[in-house]
């Protein structure tokens, strides 16, 4: 079983996310990507705005046209912040427990930007022994050397990266349309729970 992990605030989660998950599956043959929404974010407290149920449903909802993609809950119900070194734990005890013997190849996935920072992780050796990193990023973006070994990293380019969380979020604040950004029920829940709304 080759097993994906793709944590994130999904705040909220676009088509970007879900492009590059494919991405990944496809070029690293992964019979699973797990999704996995930040509870509270240690390097990223001030810059989430919806509640982590609300992010949580939003990556259930992205996410359900695509048998290859599950959401857990791990890092919501966790107490305290998140850290990429327990959300593998984590899921891999799980994996464990669930499939008693059968082995696991582990893939963790996430932005280039902060792949360049995992030295300054908690636990990065934990990390680098837990999963192979994959990176990925806008094509044509250079990833500065962050002193990883390089049979434990991968990058990979996708072009529908020029999407962000953050754009939605400033779109949404100024009345823009967020049609084919994100998946027509995430646009719903966000309009449903009035998200990103300027005061």
């Amino acid at each position: 079983m080759r097993i994906g992990v793709m944590g994130g605030s999904f705040d909220p989660i676009h088509l970007g996310h879900l492009v590059a998950a494919s991405e990944a599956a496809h070029r690293f043959s992964l019979d699973r990507v797990v999704f996995s929404p930040t509870g509270e974010s240690y390097h990223k407290a001030t810059d989430t705005r919806a509640p982590a149920e609300v992010r949580y449903l939003m990556t259930v909802v992205a996410t359900a046209a695509d048998p290859r993609f599950h959401v857990t809950r791990v890092d919501i119900d966790r107490p305290g912040p998140t850290y990429t070194a327990d959300t593998l734990k984590d899921l891999q005890a799980e994996f464990a427990e669930e499939s008693p013997g059968a082995p696991a190849e582990w893939f963790f996935i996430t932005g280039a930007d902060a792949l360049a920072d995992i030295l300054g992780w908690r636990d990065p050796e934990q990390i680098l022994d837990s999963a192979h990193l994959v990176g990925v990023t806008r094509p044509g973006h250079a990833l500065a050397d962050p002193g990883l070994p390089a049979d434990r990293v991968s990058l990979i380019e996708v072009p529908a990266l020029a999407i962000s969380s953050t754009d939605i979020r400033q779109r949404v604040a100024r009345g823009a349309p967020i049609t084919y950004l994100v998946p027509s029920g995430v646009a719903h829940l966000i309009g449903k729970h009035d998200l990103y709304r300027s005061s």
